[in-house]
């Protein structure tokens, strides 16, 4: 907010008024809450420095360790593959939700009822137990011809089942999200597929998804960096290859767990980091056509085009 110093005053021998003296408000209240907070920023930050239980030492010595490294690559892993399993699933999901056939619904909402329903750690534990209900998975005809036979036993069983876990659990939320992108796009773009003779898998595939993905892409980022988070849950299958399990293994035989959680929190930080770069530009691909700024050169072409003359130089918003 301005505020004037005087009343611009009128020359009758001059076309323009004479410039008025803005003067901003002062707002002592936001400078003081300012140096508040640098203040005490500060004062943690050389609180920690100086704390000898942080055991910063012991935080260099591991922070790049071989098998920290390792971990955070099993954790990035197990991340991505849960994910990819989230999104082919949710995405199916979300379309069996919105499908006309009353069969498919009840089959969806009963998907998402149960895997949203309970707790992602005692999902998991499940899943750890699962080799104890199962010895083997034949897929085929009852008294008939095998198509499939899984061995459970044979399989590396820790990995395998708490990257299921986590994708079957995380579908249940990318169906939704998946779901509310499709409802966003606006119903006369499916009326004009339906009547250029396209079937509804065939408008949900090439009119809906694509124009649903703006709305899709941002809310699907943040479930992503919360997946990675997630897999410290994964201690319940049990799986300890990933970076929280061999943090704490490690903190188990030097009994120095505070600095290991700080090794844990800066591997997830830097990881996070590198997901949200990717989730920016993501965004702003698939956001492309909903605003944009137009050059000084477009403007000047658009308005020659509409017969208005040369604009004011800059760029603006249309």
């Amino acid at each position: 907010m301005l505020v004037s110093e005087s009343r611009p005053t009128f020359d009758a021998g001059s076309a323009e008024p004479e410039a008025i003296k803005a003067i901003p408000l002062r707002r002592p209240g936001r400078w003081i809450a300012a140096i508040v907070v640098v203040v005490l920023v500060a004062l943690f930050i050389y609180g920690a420095a100086t704390n000898k239980a942080y055991g910063w030492d012991t935080y260099a010595k591991y922070l790049f360790d071989k098998r920290i490294s390792a971990a955070a690559w099993v954790t990035l892993q197990l991340t991505v593959l849960a994910m990819v399993i989230a999104i082919v699933l949710g995405v199916v999901l979300a379309v069996m939700r919105l499908s006309p056939n009353p069969v498919l619904r009840s089959a969806a909402w009963a998907y998402l009822w149960l895997f949203r329903g309970t707790p992602v750690y005692v999902q998991l534990v499940f899943w750890g137990l699962f080799p104890s209900l199962y010895k083997s998975i034949d897929l085929g005809i009852p008294f008939g011809p095998q198509f499939a036979h899984f061995d459970i036993q044979t399989l590396s069983a820790a990995f395998t089942f708490a990257m299921i876990g986590l994708g079957l659990n995380e579908s249940a939320y990318m169906a939704e999200i998946v779901r509310a992108g499709i409802n966003s796009v606006g119903e006369g773009q499916s009326e004009a597929s339906t009547a250029l003779g396209m079937s509804w898998s065939q408008t949900i595939r090439r009119t809906v998804l694509p124009q649903a993905m703006r709305v899709i892409i941002p809310p699907t980022g943040n479930e992503l960096i919360s997946m990675l988070k997630t897999t410290s849950l994964v201690t319940a299958v049990p799986l300890s290859t990933e970076l929280y399990g061999v943090a704490r293994d490690i903190s188990g035989t030097n009994f120095q767990p505070i600095p290991l959680l700080l090794v844990a929190m800066t591997w997830y930080l830097a990881i996070t980091s590198i997901l949200m770069v990717g989730q920016f530009y993501l965004e702003r691909y698939f956001s492309k056509g909903a605003s944009r700024k137009l050059t000084t050169k477009q403007l000047e072409a658009l308005a020659k085009a509409q017969g208005l003359g040369a604009p004011q130089t800059g760029g603006g918003a249309v």
